[in-house]
């Protein structure tokens, strides 16, 4: 069997190619274990990201619909955004939920840590199940942002998850992980 050292390749050189706010492109030059020499590894480098499975006080879903230009799309999703430096992934799941939706929230649970792509990415999402939101404030959103919060039932948001109808993959994975975690599928 192969130990995981014996896997990982040794980074031999890295250049930024751009390093700017929302996109940063390194390439590595790398040697992997059997001496294979990779002079033009490309790696995208994002900060950290959260979101939430958020429940308010009358156990219903919060979630908000906002266009993506990638995708050229309004797309539904799950609360959430970059955790800012100098912030834990809970203060990060806590802030943005808090300016997205208006809501703080009694509890909050990590339910999992996903990769968006290790391929050619090392960030990490960070999933939370929060609980007990109350509505406190107005959304505070930033320029970038025009944000439409909704709320369905938990039975509403299960049927959205099966029914594919929230596209961003790492939202319907934590969906999935809630939804387990709540007991509503096995």
């Amino acid at each position: 069997m192969i130990s995981m050292s014996d896997l990982k390749w040794e980074k031999l050189a890295s250049k930024y190619l751009v390093k700017e706010q929302w996109a940063t492109l390194r390439v590595d030059t790398c040697r992997m274990p059997n001496g294979t020499l990779i002079d033009d590894y490309y790696v995208l480098e994002y900060p950290g990201w959260v979101n939430a499975i958020a429940l308010t006080e009358e156990n219903e879903v919060i979630l908000i619909r906002q266009y993506r230009h990638g995708a050229e799309e309004i797309i539904l999703e799950l609360p959430g955004g970059c955790i800012d430096a100098g912030e834990n992934p809970e203060q990060a799941v806590k802030r943005e939920l808090l300016e997205e939706t208006g809501y703080e929230f009694e509890s909050i649970e990590l339910i999992c840590q996903l990769y968006a792509n290790p391929s050619t990415s090392g960030n990490i999402t960070t999933s939370y199940l929060a609980k007990g939101g109350k509505k406190v404030q107005e959304q505070h959103l930033d320029g970038r942002e025009e944000i439409e919060v909704l709320t369905v039932g938990i039975d509403e948001f299960k049927k959205l998850v099966f029914e594919n109808k929230l596209p961003q993959a790492l939202h319907a994975s934590a969906a999935f992980h809630a939804l387990l975690h709540l007991r509503k599928i096995s």
